[in-house]
């Protein structure tokens, strides 16, 4: 009887974890701000990696991942640069926080971008003397170069709004292709963007850093990024992933 208990506890449990898991659909987009350094010189395989939400993220049925949730992941294989090969960090996100609870997680990375591209997109672009009485007055310039008038609450390039803002500066749009960085469009529903562009794809501010993009790293949830110099990327990074 207690083998037959225990069981169906497992049992629950399988299910609970199935059904939290698919409360997060695929190509979710989760603005993550990394509070780990990632640096390949010092990292070892299963070393943690962890992050947290940065903008609401609504989910079909009204559920939403706030802001501040977290995210958890961990490194899976490292490699520095030598005169023969470029260095190579490969890493995945396993787990993120919903509802109160920590649910299985797969992830694909679109973008990233330096703690100093972060800081630059936070920053007002208005003359000093332009700034208004708050925040909700700034106008500010996306990771990948869209315009956001909080103002107006218009998410602008070359004169077409192609999102919406608030006045505190979070960023909803439709994600665009930007083929000739390797990102497609993905889906008809507005995302949760915090200070990354609509066709933000790829690396900013890191150098010669390269996502690595194939069918395998997906099927796998990991994420590899390769660069001829040993990676070292700071906490404060910002990163913009999609649920698989």
């Amino acid at each position: 009887m207690r083998v037959r208990a225990l069981a169906c506890v497992s049992l629950v449990g399988l299910v609970m974890s199935m059904a939290a898991a698919q409360d997060i659909p695929a190509f979710t987009v989760l603005p993550v701000m990394l509070n780990s350094t990632l640096d390949v010189r010092h990292d070892k395989p299963g070393e943690p990696v962890a992050g947290k939400i940065m903008q609401d993220v609504a989910l079909p049925g009204g559920q939403v991942i706030h802001r501040g949730s977290k995210i958890l992941g961990h490194v899976v294989s490292v490699r520095p640069a030598s005169a023969s090969s470029p260095s190579q960090l490969i890493l995945k996100f396993d787990e993120l926080q919903l509802k109160g609870h920590m649910v299985p997680i797969t992830t694909e990375l679109r973008a990233l971008a330096s703690l100093n591209e972060v800081y630059e997109a936070r920053l007002p672009t208005n003359a000093i003397d332009d700034y208004g009485t708050s925040p909700s007055d700034w106008n500010t310039v996306q990771i990948g170069g869209a315009g956001v008038y909080r103002g107006s609450g218009e998410v602008v390039e070359a004169g077409k709004v192609v999102g919406r803002a608030t006045d505190y500066g979070a960023v909803t749009a439709k994600l665009m292709a930007a083929p000739d960085r390797g990102c497609s469009a993905s889906g008809e529903q507005e995302q949760a963007l915090w200070k990354f562009s609509p066709w933000a794809c790829g690396a900013y501010g890191l150098a010669d850093l390269k996502i690595l993009r194939s069918s395998e790293l997906k099927q796998n949830g990991e994420i590899a990024l390769e660069s001829s110099r040993d990676i070292l990327i700071r906490s404060g990074s910002g990163w913009l992933l999609e649920a698989r």
